[in-house]
């Protein structure tokens, strides 16, 4: 008996110090003790949400594929635009030059004049600037189907983000009700006190009573057994200490306040287990690993659709404007001769684009299509392996509620047991050691009881999650 009280203990030790630990990995904030709150289990999971460096990393990957939109939907007007300036300092020109008579060239006309030099004696800012654009006119709905598969990739984030909430909130499930467990073993530990109390005292009694018979070797075997119980509560106590300690880490708000559950006792969860088909057909309808897996294959195929339309001929409406302007050199009127430092043209037409590298079109079209046989393959992977999850879940589901059941009833006839070794006791004709076994048995179900309680609903927690179910629903029924 005291080797399976030991192991309930330390079970629920061990349960709840997993849960913690990889919280801990997870979440980071910090507490400091003062006023004591309750806190539902809804607002226990939202804060810690709010707060989770995870959670929030997540929900960036859905702002980054809402970006990857608004860029496709940019591509449908002015794409390309361009403006380039230059700007520094540039001589002025002479030219000793002269017309028949003796008049200087004009300096509209210097560009006549081959021996033209530069006047390194008159300086000038030159300015510079080119404005080219292009609108696409017809690319055969190339453009509307980049937008559409980013919007089905940016689904397929959103189901992924979704699939780490519900991962997150799964374990946050187990964490809550750690606590809760963590008061039904405290109190449990009380009551034991008081039995052990009892017992001392009746044995005290006995030893004082020269007639009574008392067994040396229980006397003993009851001693060794309050030893080890003291180190087990003192387990208990000091994991129930770490639990709230990492609460009030979790969920600090910088107020100061402490926080507990507002659930004070652990009852099961009024949940009937369907068949397992319910759940399996649940799970491939509402799992978000599969409709990201769905949604990410869509935008595959629209993407690939959409390079097909992108590779061929497209149409554009195209234009520039090109200035140039430096006041020490001559403006030339003439559209046939163009002096680089003063100018001023433009222009506009419709242009034919059409990319002639076909191998690396091919290439990138074939790439496109092995990542979406990678994507049917992942689909499969995954539907078999979360039909492997759902199973073991329905497994662990009905057989902790099983265990509740039975433990329950072993519970009422302990019970029974202690009541009738108690009243055999007070009549004269009882044991201490039959009333001793009694109530130890009776405690150590009662452990069994909570700890099979706490199985149950975090079995039933985990069995919602394989099968796409939300978790809070089970705590409104």
């Amino acid at each position: 008996m005291r080797l399976k009280l030991h192991n309930t203990i330390s079970s629920m030790i061990a349960r709840s110090s997993l849960f913690i630990a990889i919280l801990f990995a997870l979440l980071s904030v910090n507490v400091y003790s003062q006023d004591t709150l309750r806190i539902s289990y809804d607002d226990f999971v939202s804060r810690i949400m709010e707060s989770s460096g995870q959670v929030k990393y997540a929900r960036e990957n859905i702002e980054l594929a809402e970006n990857r939109i608004d860029q496709a939907k940019a591509q449908r007007f002015l794409p390309n635009i361009r403006f380039e300036s230059q700007h520094g300092l540039v001589p002025g020109v002479e030219s000793d030059s002269t017309l028949p008579g003796g008049r200087p060239l004009p300096r509209d006309q210097y560009y006549l004049d081959p021996n033209l030099t530069n006047d390194w004696t008159n300086w000038a800012i030159y300015t510079k600037f080119n404005i080219s654009v292009a609108q696409p006119v017809f690319l055969w709905g190339g453009i509307n189907k980049s937008i559409e598969a980013a919007r089905k990739g940016a689904e397929a984030v959103r189901f992924q983000t979704e699939a780490k909430e519900s991962d997150l909130e799964s374990r946050l499930f187990d964490l809550y009700f750690s606590y809760v467990l963590a008061f039904e073993v405290e109190r449990l530990l009380r009551e034991a006190d008081d039995m052990i109390r009892q017992v001392d005292d009746q044995i005290e009694n006995m030893k004082n009573d020269e007639d009574a018979d008392l067994d040396e070797s229980e006397v003993f075997k009851f001693d060794i057994f309050k030893s080890e119980f003291d180190i087990q509560k003192e387990e208990v106590f000091r994991n129930m200490e770490f639990v709230r300690e990492t609460w009030n880490f979790l969920l600090n708000d910088g107020t100061g306040n402490v926080y507990e559950p507002k659930m004070r006792f652990l009852d099961p969860i009024p949940a009937n287990i369907e068949p397992i088909g319910f759940y399996q057909n649940s799970a491939f309808n509402n799992r978000p690993e599969i409709k990201a897996l769905k949604a990410g294959k869509d935008a595959t195929e629209t993407y690939i659709d959409a390079i097909k339309r992108r590779n061929l001929p497209g149409i554009y409406l195209g234009g520039y404007i090109n200035f140039a302007y430096t006041p020490n050199r001559p403006y030339q009127d003439n559209p046939f001769i163009i002096n680089s430092t003063n100018y001023f043209n433009g222009g506009a037409a419709f242009v034919i684009r059409q990319n002639l590298n076909f191998f690396s079109m091919k290439t990138n079209l074939e790439r496109s299509r092995i990542e979406l046989r990678r994507m049917d393959y992942a689909q499969e992977a995954a539907k078999e392996g979360i039909l492997l999850e759902v199973n073991e879940s329905y497994r662990q589901a009905t057989l902790a509620d099983v265990k509740v059941e039975k433990t329950d009833e072993a519970l009422v006839k302990a019970k029974n047991w202690v009541r009738s070794e108690q009243l055999d006791y007070d009549l004269g004709f009882g044991e201490v050691k039959d009333l001793t076994d009694a109530m130890k048995k009776e405690l150590e179900l009662k452990l069994q009881l909570v700890q099979s309680i706490y199985d149950l609903n975090t079995s039933l927690a985990k069995l919602n999650k394989s099968a796409g179910l939300p978790l809070h629903s089970l705590l409104i029924k």
